[in-house]
């Protein structure tokens, strides 16, 4: 996770990534390095559009639940076991957005 953070900071800060920077990046963090894995995170962000990529999974995460007009709820009372079955899912966190998120990475 650390490595995608490390990503994450240098695109934040306008740098371009790659094995270098993000090796300093993680290095000053206290994170032991693995060259593999470096490789490997710069080589799969080549063509990532880390800005749209980021864009999306915060709609995902911050989009609100959508009310229903009070007059269009008398209309369908049958349904009320479906809203109650909906409003016991958890929402998703933005720990859950960035675990989705670090997944494409590797």
């Amino acid at each position: 996770m650390e490595y995608v953070y490390g990503a994450l900071l240098l695109h934040a800060a306008g740098k371009e990534i790659d094995e270098e920077k993000l090796g300093k990046v993680l290095k000053e963090a206290g994170v032991k390095t693995d060259e593999a894995r470096l490789k490997s995170l710069v080589t799969s962000l080549k063509d990532v559009k880390i800005d749209e990529v980021l864009k999306n999974a915060a709609a995902t995460v911050a989009a609100p639940a959508q009310a229903a007009p009070a007059d269009a709820s008398k209309k369908h009372e049958g349904k009320k076991e479906e809203k109650k079955k909906e409003e016991e899912k958890p929402e998703a966190t933005e720990e859950d957005a960035m675990a989705g998120l670090s997944s494409l990475f590797g």
